[in-house]
Order: structure tokens, then C-alpha cells, then sequence
């Protein structure tokens, strides 16, 4: 390990992990940068104050370069020779500030401590520049993980672009860009960055980069530009509509400036929860067509342990069809198969978008152990599933259309979490609630769930009652359905056990 000297320049990336484009939703062509002050810098240990009236600080975990030798007009082939050693960043943004500066991050990024290095680095002898690892913490739990072999820019390019315009000095840092996971933080919150090269020998790492969060005390005066945030800058902060709105729910985002204003957000009950477990997804299927609802059946799909039952919201993964190039910059690393198992819930339904393809697994028993240890209510997929029998000894509810011992790569690309679907021919949205048994499963809108729930368990009781008559040897003609006579009967049997 190297100690880290003061850099005379820091350089940062905006964008170059194909998750953190994907999760912005654009692509760049090229790279951009921006530059850091160096007052900005911090090491382990300390703390970083979120700015009075502020309420919109995330972190960035990051992997920084160090350059050893000058470089000027070098070619992306000679950049990576360039740099002595890396180690773990955290740049640290106020979302508050972005539109104070239109890209150039200078106060947004560029407040005093916004920058921890280290703790240590890692001489780059023997290593290359695809064999790195970037993870980060908050509070202990797993945020964010890739792998340098899926930048968008390697190493060696970015350096040679930079010494196009000026000279890279000895001891100058570029910050690499972050994958998918950012998100923001609150007082009290500790983060924690770490870079290593697991496969390498000895496995070097630089530590962990550790800062707490605390508030700030002073207010921002009255020149220069104010802290103002937007829904827009809520949802990017928090990295997607769906994390925020779990933020708020938890007591730690400001809700959307619009939400006062809308319909009282939807609650999955406990009692609703258990009105639902105990009618029949065909009774449902009814209750929902009768308000023009066709074609919210799951189609193909069948629990992989007979007798399961699911009830839960659903959350949502969306596979593309595989493409060698596609696999390389969204199959590896962090993954957004991965993060979906990763963030999924209790009580919630993860339902997976496999566009009917069989011909390969699309969750096995490692992920199905993850989802429930997360306290999930279960899986859905119009795929496959690897590992069938460890899966169905796992005890999580799954539905499939069966088992296939083929990778996720032979057909698949994973793509995007939390967006609409389409899953077995039925649109999905994050939020919706997903119901399943012996005969399938189906999606309910939201809006819809408390009338439909009610309307199927006062069936799925008259449907009962007609069972018993059946039973007791009476025809099924006048009976089921009831005519009028049967129906009086009904009612008058139901007030009188209601009343006794």
C-alpha cells in the first residue's frame, strides 16, 4: 500500500457504468467531466455536515486513479501505465445545488469534505485496468457493487482524453464514475467505500472509506444562489420514484410537492392481505372482469410447490433478449437482476418480465434465498427456474412455467427494475397487487383491490354455501347459479347465523 498525497487536480467523471446509465436512462457517447476543489478532500473517519436547509445529499461511491508518470498526448493503449495506484472516493452531492450550476457541480459537489480518499492505495503493478471492484455501505447493508470490466470508458482512454487538453500531473486524481445505488443519506447515516482486486494475488483492498453524516448549523446567506429541489431532483436522488416513495413511507424523504394533493397513497392491509389469501384467484378473475378487466392473467405460469399461495405488491425486473454486446454492459457486476433480490421487500412480489422465454432459469436458489431472507411473499416469472428442487425446498412461494437448467445469458439480458412490464401477457407496475394459487396468477390494480376483495369473498361464501347444499344431495339446477328461491334461502340462513 501507498500513502495518498494531496492532488493538485481532481477530476471527476459524470457517467461510465452502463447500471448508472441505465438507471438515469441515457447513455453517453463520450465522456464528460467536471473538476473538484481540492478543499473538497477528506479521509476515513471523518464526518460530513449536510448543509442547514438542505435535504438532498447522496453519496457516490467510487473508484479514484492516481497517476504516477506525466501523461500529455498519450493513446488510450498507454493510459492505464499512467497510474500508479487507486483507491476508494466518495463523491459526496447536494442534489439542492445542481441547478445552481447546469453541470459544472461546483457548489454542489464542491462543499468542504465532499471528497474522502482512501483509506489506503493500491499500487496498480500486476493488476489490470478491468480486475477492480467498487462497493458501498450505508448503515452496514450492501448499496452498491460493480466491476471495472463494465465501464463504458476503461481506464486507459479516460486518461488519454484528458491528457488531450492538459497535462496530468503526478499525484492528480480522476474520480471514475459510480454504478447504480446511489441514493440519499441523513444525519446519523454512515457510508462506507471500498475498492480491491479480489482475484488478484493477495487480494488487495484499500480498506474501507468510512464517513458519518451530521447536520449542519448554518444557513446559507441571502447572495448566491438558494438550495431548491423539484419532484424531478427528489426521484433522481433517491435513484428511482419507487426508492423515494419507500423513503417517505419510512419517515425519511420529503414527500413529491404534488403528493398532498393526490388520492391518499394505497395500503395493502393486513386485513386486505388476508381477505385476499382466502378467495380464489379464479373468483377474482371474475370480480375483475365484470369491471372490464380481460387480460390481468398471468398467463402460463403454475406454482413450482403444489398448494402455494401468494399475495403481495409487486415489484418488478425486466429481462431483454440476449445480445453479446448488451450481456456485457448490463450482465455483470451489480446487475439489475441482482438489485432486485437485493431490494425486494417484505410481504412484496417480485414479478419477472421474461417474455414467455423458457429456454433458460431466470432465478435460482441463491436469489430465491435472498428473497426470502428479505421477506418476500414471493416470485413470479414467465421463465424458467434454475435449481428447481433447492428452490422449492427454499419455501418461497414461486410461480414459473417450469424448470430449465440453462444460465441467464443463453436468452437473456437483465436490464431494469421497477418499470412496467408485460409478464405472461398481463401488464404489470411496481405497486400493483399480484395474487396467486392452484390456478394462476393474477394482477390487480391497486384502486380496485378493497371492492374486488370484498365483492370475491362474498362470492367465494355464497359458492361455499351452494358446496354444502350439493353435498347434502340437492341438483345443481336453480341451484348454482342460485335462483331466486335458493337466493332468498341464502340470505335468510346468512342474517340468521350473523344475528345468533
Amino acid at each position: 500500500m501507498t500513502a495518498i498525497a494531496t492532488p493538485g487536480k481532481i477530476i471527476a467523471v459524470h457517467l461510465n457504468y452502463p447500471s448508472r446509465a441505465a438507471q438515469r436512462g441515457r447513455t453517453p457517447a463520450q465522456p464528460s467531466y467536471f473538476l473538484k476543489p481540492q478543499s473538497s478532500l477528506a479521509g476515513t473517519g471523518g464526518t460530513l455536515e449536510r448543509p442547514a436547509g438542505t435535504e438532498l445529499l447522496a453519496f457516490e461511491g467510487e473508484l479514484a486513479l492516481i497517476i504516477g508518470t506525466p501523461a500529455r498526448h498519450v493513446s488510450p493503449d498507454d493510459g492505464w501505465s499512467h497510474v500508479a495506484a487507486v483507491t476508494a472516493a466518495n463523491d459526496f452531492g447536494l442534489y439542492d445545488l445542481r441547478a445552481a450550476d447546469k453541470g459544472s457541480n461546483v457548489r454542489s459537489k464542491g462543499g468542504d469534505g465532499f471528497t474522502p480518499l482512501g483509506p489506503a492505495a493500491i499500487p496498480t503493478a500486476g493488476i489490470g485496468p478491468g480486475d477492480w471492484r467498487v462497493r458501498t455501505w450505508v448503515d452496514g447493508e450492501l448499496v452498491q457493487e460493480d466491476t471495472t470490466d463494465t465501464l463504458l470508458f476503461d481506464f486507459g482512454r479516460l486518461v488519454a482524453d484528458l491528457s488531450q487538453h492538459f497535462t496530468l500531473h503526478t499525484g492528480d486524481v480522476i474520480l471514475t464514475g459510480t454504478p447504480a445505488g446511489s441514493t440519499v443519506v441523513l444525519p446519523g447515516d454512515v457510508v462506507e467505500v471500498e475498492v480491491d482486486a479480489p482475484n488478484a494475488p493477495g487480494a488487495p483492498s484499500t480498506g474501507r472509506l468510512v464517513t458519518t453524516i451530521t447536520q449542519g448549523g448554518t444557513a446559507f446567506g441571502d447572495f448566491g444562489s438558494k438550495p431548491a429541489v423539484d419532484d424531478l431532483q427528489r426521484i433522481e436522488a433517491w435513484g428511482s420514484e419507487h426508492a423515494h416513495a419507500e423513503a417517505v413511507a419510512a419517515g425519511r424523504a420529503t414527500p413529491l410537492d404534488g403528493a398532498e394533493a393526490a388520492e391518499p397513497e394505497f395500503e395493502l392491509t393486513d386485513g386486505l392481505r388476508e381477505t385476499l389469501a382466502s378467495v380464489a384467484v379464479a373468483t377474482l378473475s371474475v370480480a375483475l372482469r365484470k369491471r372490464g378487466y380481460h387480460d390481468i392473467f398471468i398467463e402460463g405460469v403454475r406454482a413450482n410447490h403444489a398448494g402455494d399461495r401468494i399475495v403481495g405488491r409487486a415489484r418488478t425486473l425486466r429481462f431483454i433478449p440476449a445480445r453479446p454486446d448488451l450481456f456485457d454492459s448490463h450482465g455483470g457486476g451489480y446487475n439489475a437482476q441482482k438489485r432486485a433480490f437485493d431490494s425486494v421487500g417484505p410481504g412484496e412480489v417480485l414479478v419477472v418480465d421474461a417474455r414467455g422465454e423458457r429456454g433458460t432459469g431466470t432465478v435460482g436458489d441463491v436469489l430465491a434465498l435472498r428473497a426470502k431472507v428479505r421477506g418476500a411473499a414471493g416470485i413470479v416469472t414467465d421463465g424458467g427456474v434454475r435449481d428447481f428442487d433447492a428452490v422449492a425446498e427454499i419455501g418461497i412461494p414461486v410461480f414459473s412455467q417450469g424448470a430449465h437448467p440453462s444460465v441467464l445469458g443463453r436468452r437473456h439480458v437483465p436490464w431494469e427494475t421497477d418499470v412496467t412490464i408485460a409478464c405472461g401477457g398481463a401488464a404489470v407496475q411496481p405497486g400493483d397487487v399480484i395474487v396467486g394459487d392452484g390456478d394462476g396468477v393474477i394482477v390487480i390494480p391497486p384502486h380496485l383491490v378493497a371492492e374486488v376483495a370484498a365483492e370475491a369473498a362474498e362470492q367465494d361464501a355464497a359458492d361455499a354455501w351452494v358446496a354444502d347444499r350439493v353435498a347434502e344431495g340437492e341438483p345443481v339446477d336453480g341451484l348454482f347459479p342460485m335462483n331466486r328461491e335458493w337466493r332468498q334461502r341464502y340470505e335468510r340462513e346468512r342474517t340468521e347465523a350473523a344475528s345468533s
